[in-house]
């Protein structure tokens, strides 16, 4: 097995869930993902933990739309409920074949479900939980990389590639510490570049260290914008990958808090039915400012390019209420400003970040 695999699953089974004797955690993941859960089950069995393994065929993913009865979207599972009592935590591992699955399936039928499922998925997250992604062609193909090459990205981004993974998450942990401590008491953040001037009210907001203990890999701290004080424009140089839909050439308009104006180059429909999921979906649930520069490309998928170092991303929809956030939607969608070519983020009128750089006295990569 490949000594970066084992890697990880020590980093997410010690560092990410910090598992104890006894308790019980589920591993979640798909038959691509059988060299990672073999490994994270092992070492979860080394720290005395009961794992429970749950693997999924893969390509699976949309058989509840395909042939499921109203009840399947509307309500959650007895026995998800049951299990969710037993559980300390769990890990959630990406590995999919296809990353276009569930292109054929109507939003409404997913926003459903996501409606549904929003109060067990609030108790999971209460719980020891941590995610992260197993490298699959699917997943190269939409990074535009040979696989040998993205599984080098992956572990390079995860730190696993390194001989103490851990010594490094921690030590990020640090410098992301020192970046909070100069952002606590902020009233506002400015964010500005090519088709952008956004302005945002963050005023006694908290700021949160994300340093790879749920999201594997991660590198960002982030926060929850007062709901009412989005003002002006934003242009994503990204396109966003939902539900099996690429969208691409986002501009959203912000009034008082809300999207008022809202369209896209491609799948713009998607969008506009995404935006009227519900009355929270139109507003900003999170600012997320990536701090991992081991990540420099864009490969079309949301756990690694919010992270990407020189870049910052707005969530519409549901806010984390650890930051203070109020926000209630079934949506919770990242979308990612690159401020390397000609972008500045400010904070109270001073500018932190020019061009993806921070200056050295708020965030020193090296």
């Amino acid at each position: 097995m490949d000594g970066r695999i084992r890697n990880l699953a020590r980093t997410m089974a010690g560092y990410c869930l910090s598992a104890q004797s006894k308790e019980v955690f589920a591993i979640n993941g798909t038959t691509a993902a059988e060299p990672l859960i073999e490994a994270l089950n092992e070492e979860l069995l080394r720290k005395g933990a009961w794992p429970l393994v749950r693997i999924v065929p893969d390509g699976s993913a949309d058989a509840v739309f395909r042939c499921g009865q109203d009840h399947h979207l509307d309500e959650v599972s007895p026995a998800e409920k049951a299990l969710v009592k037993t559980l300390a935590g769990t890990a959630y591992i990406y590995s999919s074949r296809n990353t276009r699955a569930m292109t054929s399936v109507e939003p409404e039928l997913q926003a459903r479900m996501a409606k549904a499922s929003r109060p067990l998925k609030d108790q999971l997250l209460k719980k020891k939980w941590t995610l992260t992604l197993f490298p699959t062609e699917a997943y190269a193909q939409d990074a535009e990389m040979s696989l040998r090459d993205f599984e080098d990205f992956v572990y390079a981004a995860t730190f696993s590639d390194e001989e103490d993974p851990v010594k490094a998450w921690n030590a990020l942990r640090k410098k992301q510490d020192k970046l909070i401590r100069k952002l606590e008491g902020a009233e506002t953040v400015r964010i500005v570049g090519p088709g952008t001037d956004l302005t945002l009210n963050i005023g006694g907001r908290t700021f949160i260290n994300s340093p790879g203990v749920h999201n594997m890999p991660s590198g960002e701290v982030f926060t929850g914008p007062v709901e009412s004080s989005a003002e002006g424009e934003i242009a994503y140089d990204f396109p966003v990958v939902n539900q099996g839909r690429e969208i691409d050439g986002i501009r959203l308009v912000f009034k008082d808090g809300e999207v008022v104006e809202a369209s896209a180059s491609k799948n713009e429909d998607f969008l506009l039915r995404m935006l009227d999921m519900d009355p929270g979906a139109r507003r900003l649930g999170e600012l997320g400012i990536g701090t991992n520069f081991k990540i420099q490309r864009f490969i079309k998928n949301i756990l690694f390019d919010e992270k990407i170092g020189g870049t910052v991303h707005l969530a519409l929809g549901a806010s984390y209420p650890e930051t203070g956030g109020k926000n209630k939607s079934g949506l919770h969608w990242d979308m990612i400003k690159d401020l390397r070519k000609g972008g500045e983020l400010y904070v109270d009128g001073k500018c932190i970040q020019k061009d993806g750089v921070f200056l050295k006295s708020w965030f020193n990569p090296e």
